[in-house]
């Protein structure tokens, strides 16, 4: 047997890897959730999904990385004998809830509370992540850290289904920008993988409850009527509304909503509850520090995990420097503590079913899924909400994503059932909304939100000043009115444009998303009276900003900022 390569070969983070040797069979991707704080993985096996196993027996793996060694190890393999052992520094995690983003994002900001360093210069570049490694602090980056987590998942598959693995289908959470998606697809570029598809995750659950359904109206011979389904996902680091309509195995989803809100700010919310000064006492990131907030962080987690199934909890912890909590936290009192996230997952439900436009008297079926999906609060607002008795049980809340992911890799795979299980299709909608900074500072979308996918649009815009020759093309993601609420994708100048008063040119915007999400951004210019092009189109595709280098806003300002009133109007 031919040595295996090290664990831990990941490819530099401007490295792509090489295309592999074609097989003669169909390979099946397999489909992988990587969650902020557990990860697990699937294959269709030719029969059903089936869940992947770590030595340990577990279906379910932690999503870290430690450094304590010359070869760091994740999750998948490492194994602690306490829970806090893996937050004295030299273990990096929630990476799902950092990678893609910057240091002024609110998100990062509250990730200094996590037991390694993350440092920010408030500038819009990379935030600094390091973990601390015999006393000294080692520098990686969110991509890094998957990439050496998502090296050890490979191996594990590769190990149980005894074949190489090239393939996967990877669920992401609604709200991620096309930014962070590409950050997603790099890291597993740097772990050898090559991403087939990328999924939201209640989109990867539709897929699931649409089997479900198609089997149930074959065993009852039944003609497999629509039903409307209501999926409420919430884990650690986000939290996922989507609104279905499936028959005969197709799915259509109707709405998204999605936030970056989850178990952990439930987490830290409780302990700056527990320790109002936690922040400033921890401020410092030493040793002892660090430590502290470990036993803590460990102390709160295990009082809300019992919170889920009884009324009160004793939370007694010593911290050290004569720092002690000894108190009891009853359900009513984390409720309260908490009320801002439990409301923020009420509007997301509302406005996921408006946009749907579904009354809550339509809803079929209410789905539960994540490890937030336990918690008492969460289900009670769900059901209150959709006011209905009981939740959907034919589908395990940890277990969910990840089961549709694989079926998606079968299916996308082109793998064909003699039973028909894999007769599938999930008609996928936008998450954000995709357009251009125009009238000012505004946000024109071009594609709206939850618009089915594959789409094409376009609109017209006009030049704002009398002769103006150039035309700068801003392309955002988002839901903010204004430009810069909004995710930057990115930016072209257009030339050539023939002197004429302000208004009289055609600017021709057309967004093109095909059947694998990739987003390209066709412009031309016309004159009115002539069909034909002034300006020869021109195809962009995005995002096309990358960071580590130009830095969206920065290199914008820089390169274009004396003439940034050379953008757009929206034509009349």
């Amino acid at each position: 047997m031919a040595e295996r390569e090290p664990a831990y070969t990941v490819a530099s983070d401007s490295e792509t890897t090489g295309e592999e040797k074609s097989s003669p069979l169909p390979e099946i991707a397999i489909g992988i959730d990587i969650g902020t704080s557990q990860c697990s993985v699937a294959v269709w096996n030719g029969s059903e999904v089936e869940l992947l196993k770590n030595k340990r027996n577990q279906k379910l793996m932690k999503s870290f990385v430690t450094f304590k060694d010359e070869a760091p190890s994740g999750g998948v393999t490492s194994q602690f004998s306490h829970e806090h052992e893996m937050l004295f520094g030299d273990t990096i995690f929630n990476m799902k809830r950092l990678i893609g983003r910057v240091d002024t994002d609110p998100v990062v900001h509250a990730s200094k509370n996590l037991p390694f360093l993350v440092q920010t210069l408030d500038i819009g570049v990379r935030p600094f992540i390091a973990a601390l490694v015999n006393n000294v602090w080692r520098s990686t980056t969110p991509e890094e850290v998957l990439a050496m987590f998502l090296v050890e998942l490979r191996l594990m598959t590769e190990t149980h289904l005894k074949r190489p693995i090239r393939n996967v289908v990877l669920t992401v959470p609604v709200s991620f920008s096309r930014f962070q998606l590409t950050r997603l697809e790099r890291a597993c570029a740097m772990a050898g993988l090559h991403v087939l598809r990328l999924m939201p995750e209640p989109t990867a659950v539709a897929l699931l409850y649409g089997q479900q359904q198609q089997k149930a109206s074959q065993e009852t011979m039944g003609s497999g009527s629509e039903k409307i389904a209501l999926i409420f996902n919430m884990g650690a680091g986000y939290c996922d509304v989507a609104v279905t309509a499936t028959a005969g195995g197709v799915s259509q989803i109707k709405a998204l909503a999605g936030s970056t809100i989850g178990g952990e700010d439930l987490l830290q919310n409780m302990m700056r509850h527990l320790l109002p000064d936690s922040e400033n006492i921890f401020k410092r990131h030493g040793v002892e520090e660090i430590k502290s907030m470990a036993l803590l962080r460990v102390a709160t987690q295990d009082a809300i995990h019992q919170l889920s199934t009884q009324s009160s909890v004793q939370v007694d912890v010593d911290l050290g420097n004569s720092l002690k909590i000894c108190k009891v936290v009853d359900r009513a009192e984390f409720e309260e503590v908490n009320k801002e996230v439990f409301e923020k997952c009420e509007s997301l439900i509302i406005q996921c079913l408006h946009d749907a436009k579904v009354e809550v008297g339509d809803i079929n079926d209410v789905i539960l899924v994540g490890g937030c999906s336990y918690i008492p609060r969460v289900e009670n607002l769900v059901t209150n909400l959709c006011k209905i008795t009981e939740v959907y049980k034919g589908i395990n809340p940890l277990e969910g994503a990840v089961c549709g992911a694989a079926m998606e890799g079968a299916v996308a795979s082109g793998i064909s059932d003699p039973f028909g299980n894999l007769d599938l299709l999930t008609i996928q909608a936008t998450p954000l909304a995709i357009g251009i900074r125009a009238d000012g500072n505004k946000f024109v979308p071009v594609i709206p939100r939850n618009t089915t996918m594959p789409a094409r649009k376009d609109l017209l815009f006009t030049t704002i000043h009398d002769n103006q020759t150039e035309a700068l093309i801003l392309v955002y993601e988002g839901e903010g009115k204004k430009a810069e609420e909004n995710h930057l994708l990115g930016y072209f100048k257009i030339m050539g444009i023939p002197a004429a008063p302000k208004g009289v040119p055609e600017i021709s915007v057309c967004m093109d998303i095909d059947a694998a999400n990739v987003l390209r951004v066709l412009t031309g210019v016309v004159m009115p009276g002539s069909r034909i092009t002034v300006v020869p189109v021109m195809e962009v595709r995005m995002p096309m900003v990358d960071d580590g280098h130009g830095w969206c806003a920065e290199a914008l300002n820089r390169t274009h900022g004396a003439t940034m009133d050379l953008v757009t109007l929206k034509k009349a």
